[in-house]
């Protein structure tokens, strides 16, 4: 038999879909857990003012903690992966105190990122620019970029001078 076209088909049910505003404190967690790694201050600060009972949300993030699914080294190291590369160390530290996170375990990351701050600047650069800055101006323009990405002064003065000196014709 023929469907009419007039009439809309029947929806096809693929379960219950519950929106974010009817899941219990926990299931909010586990969504945006399932989204990118998160803090336990971050979850805090997020799921504070879903709480309807006192201690609710710290008893479900102790549990979601005790299960695994909150892990403050993981929270770095995914920080790390995704901000590194275009990011100096001043920069990702920042990241990383806005997440809550242990200071000790914030120092540990920035000391590995110090190392190897320049080369990363470097290349970072080169995607931007590629080619040495004209005039004072440019050379201003180039080492603001740099220095808002959070890459030390020292390394911005490095990067920018050896860009002019890696394109020098004299040489």
């Amino acid at each position: 038999m023929k469907a009419d076209r007039g009439q809309a088909a029947e929806p096809v049910s693929r379960g219950r879909h519950v929106g974010f505003d009817q899941l219990s404190i926990k299931g909010r967690a586990l969504r945006l857990l399932s989204g990118r790694e998160h803090s336990r201050a971050e979850l805090q600060r997020k799921l504070a003012p879903h709480e309807t009972e006192p201690g609710e949300l710290a008893r479900a993030l102790d549990e979601l903690e005790a299960k695994g699914f909150i892990n403050e080294q993981r929270v770095v190291e995914s920080v790390l992966h995704r901000r590194a590369s275009r990011l100096g160390a001043a920069r990702v530290r920042q990241e990383l105190q806005a997440k809550g996170l242990d200071p000790q375990a914030v120092a540990e990351a920035v000391a590995g990122l110090q190392d190897s701050e320049e080369p990363r600047a470097r290349e970072v650069w080169r995607k931007k620019f590629g080619a040495p800055p004209l005039d004072a101006n440019d050379r201003a323009r180039q080492m603001r970029f740099l220095l808002t990405r959070g890459f030390s002064s020292d390394v911005v003065r490095r990067v920018v001078r050896g860009s002019a000196a890696a394109f020098d014709p004299d040489d």
